[in-house]
């Protein structure tokens, strides 16, 4: 027999007999009704469980991975208000449950069996996969197995506060909500877990409000390798401002007055706190694992004699709420109808198209108030004497400052957060004065974790906010990518557009440093970031458009809630010259607040037929240096600045090629990993007929000192690559 048809026939069997495991009697505040409601969910969680694998053994459902031995989170659900956002372990089915008995409405049995069907009728990810989550419910939908839900959690439990001193305009979260997020004891090891656990207790001991329940379910095991005894408990009980407690999950009394306990501590005293539940796994990991392969069937078999609904039973015989008969009754009754509720759940529609899958990846559009600008006061009061540097030419770094001033001046729900970015005004200077201007809780300094400032930005989108992490340089966001890959980009995919985490994340980043920090601090890949379905990457080449593609990127963000990049070339920050010394030709007046660069659109500097050449950030400035070498041997040239990276904008790219008789692309990035220049070349092939050349960086790190520059693109590659290419005409 399978497992989980063992422990249903043993649950059975010992109800009717009155055997049940020891533990101790019922304590505690919770009453007859709200008793029955948590066994009753931990029911159709286990039948849930059993029909998901009969659902799979006749190719009808897809997800076996179950809840069974955590029905205790139920207990969690119902000591929680169904307004505090519920960021879910992938084996709380019975929270979930739990939770939905608290708000009229939600046909939770036909909605699950939805999801395991893959049904494009599932309520939360119209049938893109099987998750927790609902938006009537406040769960947003994780995918998560390693806990990096948690960094956003974080983020999440600061904006609620937040909010309170400088409200949103689409602010979703009650004011006296907590955050509560939970997981696995495998999962606590993660370095992602550790960095959420570190940047709560980091946030605290600073005295910063911080509302956010961490529940570890610990069932000693992540799929065969186990956790060794008294881990957590010895990991967790003395972190600095992080209050620990721990009840027995399989005492559904216990378990709700602890986190009665827990929750009420959370909310009054707007500090974090640490759940330890135990809790026990029946069936092994899943459907496909077998647990008597890495465990012994003495292990096995003592797991499943300890069922929590066992206790369940015997706890409500013992206070009055339920005789084992009736408690029996209900269990059958519950597995009878979901057996008859997923014979229909099965024959409802399925995504078939690709289109149809992907139909949530762009999230919706949004109403949002009209916004003017900053008045003319209030800039003169931020700006300050900066006012008047703006009637002459600027570097970049500090055209974008300006724009960020106006942006911030004109949208109060936008936060900027990351290392170094307030007191000090960033490592380059860009974000200089603005803690001054709009103080440090919209202009936050984070701990160094990449981690933890990415999740601090999407909690934040979460409730309503626009977030604009900074990451000090592209090297480090490798530290953290799955942030954006696996949790901001997927948000709204999982949801079916129902949740979203829009925001503007700003990077320094790609080469050309003079001798500043090798490949640390130059990062010349962004192949990670153009493999993310649904992100959009902006990269400027100089200051003008660098102010007016950010106001569009925080538009995308604001109204279209886009997860966007902004990668600004760190190089060309300071840079003021473009021919000669002091010719101050990359410098640029700052454009007015009202002028934007929409997105797909390219900028083109020339005419010329002989050739286009087509680069970005300062493969675009080291063309524009080769042009009077071009000119003088006879080639007339364009030169195209890409300016977006993810999409390609390839519409406005062909357009701009028009009447050009050749194409050199110039690409900063390397050869073979994944640079823009690769697409760009199956472009121009599948469009046009054009001839086609193309120089990209070496596939190398990036060196620091004299050879800071050997391994990318230079004018005379440039140079001589464009006179292979017209012929070399003199």
């Amino acid at each position: 027999m399978d497992r989980a048809d063992i422990v249903h026939e043993n649950f059975l069997r010992r109800v009717k007999a009155r055997d049940f495991p020891q533990g101790a009697p019922p304590s505690g505040p919770l009453n007859r009704t709200d008793a029955v409601a948590i066994y009753r969910a931990g029911c159709l969680s286990r039948a849930l469980d059993r029909t998901s694998r009969a659902m799979q053994q006749a190719g009808q459902g897809f997800y076996t991975i179950g809840s069974s031995g955590h029905e205790g989170m139920a207990a969690v659900a119902q000591a929680l208000k169904p307004t505090d956002p519920a960021f879910l372990h992938y084996r709380d089915a019975a929270f979930q449950i739990a939770r939905a008995g608290q708000v009229p409405g939600v046909s939770i049995t036909w909605d699950m069996l939805l999801s395991f069907a893959a049904s494009s009728e599932d309520p939360i990810s119209g049938g893109r996969h099987k998750v927790l989550g609902s938006k009537a419910l406040n769960i947003p939908p994780q995918t998560s197995t390693i806990a990096s839900h948690l960094p956003k959690a974080v983020g999440a439990a600061y904006s609620i506060p937040l909010a309170r001193r400088r409200p949103p305009e689409h602010r979703s979260l009650a004011e006296d909500a907590i955050v509560m997020c939970s997981f696995g004891d495998a999962s606590a090891n993660h370095s992602t877990a550790q960095g959420a656990f570190n940047a709560a207790s980091w946030t605290a001991y600073q005295g910063v409000p911080l509302p956010l329940l961490f529940v570890c379910e610990d069932n000693g095991i992540g799929i065969s390798t186990k956790t060794p005894k008294g881990w957590i408990a010895a990991n967790f009980q003395d972190r600095p401002r992080l209050k620990y407690f721990a009840c027995d999950g399989l005492d559904l009394y216990e378990t709700y007055r602890t986190a009665l306990e827990a929750a009420a501590y959370v909310r009054e005293r707007q500090r974090p706190a640490f759940l330890h539940l135990r809790a026990i796994r029946l069936y092994g990991h899943a459907g496909a694992d077998v647990p008597t392969t890495y465990l012994s069937r003495d292990e096995v078999e003592a797991e499943e004699a300890n069922d929590p609904l066992l206790h369940s039973v015997r706890l409500l015989d013992q206070a009055g709420a339920l005789s084992p008969d009736e408690a029996l009754a209900i269990y059958e009754e519950t597995c009878a109808r979901t057996k008859r509720v997923a014979a229909d759940a099965v024959t409802r529609p399925k995504l078939k198209t690709a289109a149809e899958v992907m139909a949530s990846l762009i999230p919706p559009r949004r109403e949002c108030r009209p916004t003017n600008g900053p008045s003319d006061e209030a800039r003169a009061t931020a700006f300050g004497a900066d006012l008047k540097a703006m009637d002459a030419p600027q570097p970049m770094s500090r055209v974008i400052n300006f724009a960020l001033t106006d942006l911030m001046l004109a949208h109060g729900e936008i936060v900027m957060m990351g290392e170094d970015v307030g007191r000090k005004g960033g490592v380059y200077g860009v974000t200089q004065k603005l803690q001054a201007r709009f103080g440090p809780d919209r202009m936050i300094d984070t701990l160094l974790d990449e981690q933890a400032i990415l999740g601090l930005g999407i909690g934040l989108a979460h409730n309503g906010f626009l977030p604009m992490p900074e990451i000090q340089f592209l090297a480090y966001l490798h530290n953290a990518e799955d942030q954006i890959r696996g949790e901001a980009a997927t948000l709204s995919f999982f949801s079916n557009g129902q949740y979203t985490n829009p925001m503007v994340l700003r990077i320094a980043g790609l080469g050309y440093q003079k001798g500043f920090g090798g490949h640390f601090h130059n990062d010349n890949s962004v192949a990670v970031l153009r493999d993310i379905p649904g992100l959009i990457l902006a990269c400027p080449s100089n200051g003008a458009d660098a102010a007016k593609m950010l106001r569009e990127c925080v538009r995308l963000a604001r109204e279209e809630q886009r997860v966007v990049v902004f990668l600004e070339p760190i190089a060309l920050y300071p840079m003021r010259d473009l021919f000669e010394d002091k010719d101050g030709g990359w410098m640029s007046l700052y454009p007015p607040p009202d002028q934007s660069i929409a997105l797909g659109e390219v900028g083109a500097h020339g005419d010329g037929k002989d050739l286009a050449i087509v680069s970005f950030a300062n493969g675009y400035y080291l063309s524009r240096q080769a042009e009077p070498r071009l000119k003088a041997a006879g080639i007339e040239s364009r030169i195209i600045d890409l300016r977006w990276l993810n999409p390609l904008p390839a519409e406005s790219l062909l357009k701009a090629l028009d009447g050009c008789k050749r194409v050199l692309l110039v690409d900063e990035c390397r050869r073979s990993a994944g640079g823009p220049s690769e697409a760009l070349a199956t472009l121009l092939a599948e469009k046009t007929d054009l001839p086609v050349a193309r120089i990209a960086a070496e596939d190398s790190f990036i060196a620091t000192g004299p050879a800071y520059a050997a391994t990318m693109p230079s004018v005379d590659d440039i140079v001589e690559a464009a006179r292979a290419l017209v012929g070399g005409r003199a």
